[in-house]
């Protein structure tokens, strides 16, 4: 007797399935995330005096300009320009509910 060939199975209109068992989900990218500051929420000394000898000199000053520069949060930067405006340091620009612009004290 001949030995025995093997029949290939028939096409078939089906996609074979690869691997067997689950397959793993698209893991979505989280987009990149900003890094998290750590901002002061009262004023230590060698931040208070950088405060009353710079901000002053600043063309333009605005509470999210002092929470960056001065590392400080957004309440604490309102109170810091409310002191500066009583100290006559700096003078108002336009005020909006959302955002105040302040400018140096000039003497004019």
């Amino acid at each position: 007797m001949a030995p025995k060939k093997d029949k290939a199975p028939p096409p078939s209109s089906k996609p074979a399935k690869s691997g067997g068992g689950k397959q793993k989900k698209k893991k979505w990218s989280k987009g990149k995330q900003k890094e998290k500051v750590n901002n002061m929420v009262l004023f230590d000394q060698a931040t208070y005096d950088k405060l009353l000898s710079e901000v002053p000199k600043y063309k333009l000053v605005t509470p999210s300009i002092l929470s960056d520069r001065l590392r400080i949060n957004g309440s604490l930067a309102r109170r810091a320009i409310k002191d500066l405006m009583a100290r006559g340091s700096i003078r108002i620009i336009s005020a909006h509910a959302s955002q105040q612009i302040y400018t140096r004290a000039t003497n004019t």
